[in-house]
């Protein structure tokens, strides 16, 4: 049963990547293998167990004192692990429900024209440099996977060919994995780290920052040689005009903007999960909205509410990575990361190549249990530790260099992250496609980025 779980994972995976020549939507197959490697799991439980491999379950019998039975082992995972796991998934759920529904708010009122209208040039190369940049600094500022979701809005009104669209949208998948590497509130993986103490604000920023900008400067700059012509701008409809006024349409950019950056003060300040300053934000712009349009006919006015905004919401989006992050979650509560961590640790026996290593699974696996699973074997080592554990103290090189590797090497793949997840789902982005087109491009930046960080280590 351990092995058919990763068999189910392995196939679904198969089918999320083939979703085109097959003719399945990637968000059916991701359900099933979330259901099914949970099923296996149940069914298995308890010859699972015995084989020693997952340290939930060890934690969970030592604490409450249980033998291993097909009671017990039932008790666990549908009374502690399913629960546990699905608080986990419904915080990314509903972070990515409100962020998606602020943006599109924004996006209904034209609110996004203040920024388009002010990038004129149509050359793909400029464009894709100022968006790349800009997609950077937001990420580091916001987190990876709100930046794209605005991004993604900002190309439909910059960008009119789908091919276009979807090779400007893959780089800002890139550039905001990048950004959000060296930030401590860029990405899920340096968020754990510095909260587990693993690494600190300013030290991050400092020691990851210019291997970040190289792994997108790197690509942008085959790009460069590479990349021909223009962009055609999309038609916009004139009833599409009417709707809003032009102080509305500011009001509301400014609203969504704020309402995002809000969230990481909200964290900082209340110790609470993101998503609920997501939802606040969502809420306060809500209110304005219904307040804002009260006395226009009934016909703009259903335009323009949330209600209707919240119709146009991609939902199997959301519905993906429900799946698929399930799937993940059985994979690491029956200790199939746990094992990966320890062949990297007892086989690779270097710092750099197993960060390197986690890097290159985090763009097949989702990083953050790869992460998590990382701090759970190599505890935080004193100050003052000597030889290998020297790496492994606050601030030390293990910790530096695994936030950039887990950040950045996830572009790899389309469905490595969260950020290029949103992409695929909004933009209904190609696996195949990404993977002749992108990955290579990802995957030299990624060793460029890393070669700078330890070369840097060794003068």
């Amino acid at each position: 049963m351990f092995v058919l779980m990763v068999v189910v994972f392995v196939l679904g995976y198969l089918a999320i990547a083939l979703e085109h020549p097959i003719k399945v939507d990637k968000a059916a197959s991701a359900l099933i293998i979330g259901t099914l490697c949970w099923v296996v799991y149940i069914i298995g439980a308890k010859d699972i167990f015995s084989l020693g491999y997952s340290p939930a379950w060890e934690k969970f019998a030592h604490e409450h004192n249980v033998w291993l039975s097909i009671e017990s082992a039932h008790e666990f995972i549908v009374e502690f692990e399913i629960i546990h796991h699905l608080g986990e998934i419904a915080e990314i759920l509903f972070f990515l429900l409100g962020a998606m529904t602020i943006v599109e708010m924004v996006d209904q009122h034209n609110g996004f024209k203040a920024i388009t209208d002010r990038i004129t040039t149509t050359n793909k190369v400029k464009l894709l440099w100022i968006l790349s940049f800009l997609t950077f600094f937001m990420s580091a500022l916001l987190d990876n996977l709100t930046t794209t979701i605005v991004l993604v809005a900002l190309l439909r009104k910059l960008i009119d060919d789908k091919q276009t669209r979807w090779f400007f949208a893959s780089m800002v998948v890139l550039a905001a994995n990048a950004g959000g590497a060296w930030s401590p509130i860029g990405d899920v993986t340096t968020i754990m780290l510095w909260i587990g103490g693993q690494v600190t604000a300013a030290k991050i920023v400092m020691g990851v920052f210019i291997p970040s900008v190289i792994c997108m400067a790197v690509p942008l700059t085959i790009l460069s040689f590479t990349m021909k012509g223009e962009v055609n701008r999309p038609v916009v409809e004139d009833d599409e005009k009417e709707l809003t006024t032009p102080g509305e349409q500011i009001l509301m950019l400014i609203l969504g903007i704020a309402g995002l950056l809000f969230v990481p003060v909200f964290k900082t300040t209340t110790h609470l999960p993101p998503y609920m300053g997501m939802l606040l934000s969502l809420g306060i712009i809500w209110v304005v909205s219904e307040i804002l349009h009260k006395d226009k006919d009934d016909e703009i006015k259903h335009k323009l509410r949330v209600t209707a905004v919240l119709r146009k919401v991609d939902v199997p989006t959301i519905l993906f990575f429900l799946g698929i992050l399930s799937a993940v979650a059985a994979l690491q509560s029956a200790g199939h990361l746990h094992l990966l961590s320890q062949y990297l640790d007892e086989h690779l026996g270097d710092i750099f190549l197993i960060d390197l290593a986690i890097g290159v699974l985090s763009s097949i696996v989702d990083n953050v249990p790869l992460v998590a699973g990382a701090m759970g074997m190599y505890p935080i080592a004193e100050t003052g530790a000597t030889g290998y554990m020297a790496s492994f103290v606050q601030d030390g090189t293990f910790w530096e260099f695994l936030a950039y590797t887990a950040g950045t090497g996830g572009s790899m793949l389309i469905i490595g992250s969260a950020a290029g997840v949103a992409a695929m789902g909004l933009e209904k982005i190609d696996f195949i496609w990404y993977l002749k087109k992108i990955s290579w491009l990802a995957l030299v930046g990624y060793l460029a980025g890393a070669a700078f960080y330890y070369i840097e280590f060794m003068l």
